[in-house]
């Protein structure tokens, strides 16, 4: 028999969106959340990270609205001196067990870990089989439709034959013999953290071969920060760029010539845009690798040899292949975040899904009417290709500037930290930040006008 769940709220997925959505919801409603997770604890797929990875942005623009990552402290030593520190796989983790810790004593929210929402209103525990349910009244809460997917969780996408040894991204740091040559698959962000990786531990540039279908754009970890004269500076000169150019690539060579994005091959035009955070000295590395492979997709790995679509290519019999290839970023459709059967929780702004899952709690907390949330919550996607990038960023700006115009939604956001336009209650300002402020709303207006033609949205 099932135990019926005391709860407003069924949240599916206790990762950061499904975290962020919560902890803004029970700070601004008498509410009750039952949160249900599939792993043994909060924090979503990073449980089960690559033990080296780092966020790629600063800590204070990811985690929960209320509560601020890390000390939201400057770099003192290292390459990133002076830039925003960044939390490590444990540091997060930690985060979020001490977020969950604050819910549950709260009174309002119950965790049920180890257990899968099956549909009809109904959650099993994957341990001990017992079932739960929640009333018609419940809401629920589709925190997982962005769930990313990480090498750790999902084979990869090509054959593996003729006992060719293939490692997800996590086992590259438990290896106990070191091969002839590393050949990474993957043109992504873990593709590139398992690079620097190897480089900085004292791998060869020479022993690494990099599979790199598609070469990307990467934002410049160095103007992505939570200064407000920094990032109103980066998002002014984001729409100076747009409202100049006639074709993306003449947008992204802007965006690159005023330091925002960056590309690892001047050479080469990158058709990938997902564009995560990188930092210059990052990229000076990645620039040291010359045995870049651009075939497209592999289709299969044999000992000593990349098969690909219409050739193969050649490498040591004892190379470790290091699997980096799985699809993190989702584009499923964009539906409503309000709709009669759930709460779907997707990016609101461009580029930080920690916040725009907490704008979507704290709407939800709110307001009454599903119609007037949906009008300031409309969803914006994440981005894969040059025009998704600009799609993303045009719903996006009009986004914000439909939530950011009700006074309670802009007081409130000035004050959470996971807001990255945030100028904070009494920030001291300055000739930089009002010369951004200027620069960004005269631009503007052109900008999505241009961001719509190049991406061919309305």
């Amino acid at each position: 028999m099932a135990r019926t769940l005391d709860a407003d709220y069924l949240v599916v997925g206790a990762g950061a969106m499904g975290m962020a959505f919560t902890d803004a919801l029970v700070d601004h409603a008498d509410v009750r959340v039952a949160l249900v997770d599939r792993r043994h604890g909060v924090s979503g797929h990073w449980l089960e990270a690559y033990p080296f990875v780092r966020l790629h942005q600063a800590s204070a623009f990811y985690g929960v609205p209320s509560t601020l990552m890390g000390g939201g402290q400057l770099q003192h030593r290292g390459p990133e001196e002076g830039l925003q520190e960044r939390a490590t796989q444990s540091e997060i983790c930690a985060y979020y067990a001490r977020m969950l810790d604050r819910m549950v004593e709260s009174g309002k929210v119950e965790f049920l870990p180890n257990s899968e929402y099956v549909g009809d209103r109904t959650v099993v525990s994957h341990v001990s089989g017992e079932r739960f349910e929640v009333r018609e009244r419940c809401r629920i809460v589709n925190a997982h439709y962005l769930a990313p997917s990480i090498p750790a969780e999902k084979p990869p996408p090509f054959d593996v034959v003729g006992g060719a040894r293939v490692v997800p991204v996590n086992s590259l740091a438990r290896l106990d013999v070191a091969p002839s040559q590393y050949v990474v698959v993957g043109s992504g962000k873990t593709a590139t953290d398992a690079c620097i990786w190897l480089l900085d531990r004292g791998v060869d540039p020479d022993a690494i071969c990099w599979v790199r279908p598609r070469d990307p754009w990467m934002m410049n970890r160095a103007v992505v920060q939570p200064d407000p004269a920094v990032f109103t500076g980066m998002a002014a000169d984001t729409m100076e760029a747009a409202s100049a150019s006639r074709s993306l690539e003449e947008l992204f060579l802007r965006l690159e010539e005023a330091g925002i994005m960056l590309r690892i091959d001047r050479a080469v035009m990158p058709t990938m845009a997902k564009a995560p955070t990188l930092a210059v000295w990052e990229l000076e590395k990645l620039r040291t690798l010359e045995n870049v492979v651009r075939r497209g997709h592999l289709t299969s790995v044999d000992r000593g040899k990349l098969n690909f679509a219409d050739e193969s290519v050649n490498v040591a019999n004892d190379a470790v292949v290091v699997h980096c290839a799985a699809d993190g970023l989702k584009y499923p459709e964009l539906v409503p975040v309000w709709r009669p059967q759930d709460i779907t929780l997707q990016a609101i702004r461009a580029g930080f899904p920690c916040f725009g899952a907490a704008v979507v709690g704290y709407v939800e907390a709110t307001r009454q009417d599903d119609h007037d949330k949906n009008r300031l919550c409309p969803p914006t996607g994440f981005p894969n290709s040059k025009a998704d990038w600009a799609r993303m960023n045009l719903r996006g700006t009009q986004a914000v500037m439909s939530f950011m115009s009700e006074p309670d939604i802009k007081d409130w956001s000035s004050r959470v930290a996971i807001n990255p336009a945030r100028i904070p209650p009494g920030h001291p300002g300055s000739p930089a930040l009002d010369d951004a402020r200027e620069r960004l709303a005269a631009n503007v207006g052109p900008a999505l006008a241009k961001l719509a033609e190049l991406a061919g949205a309305p």
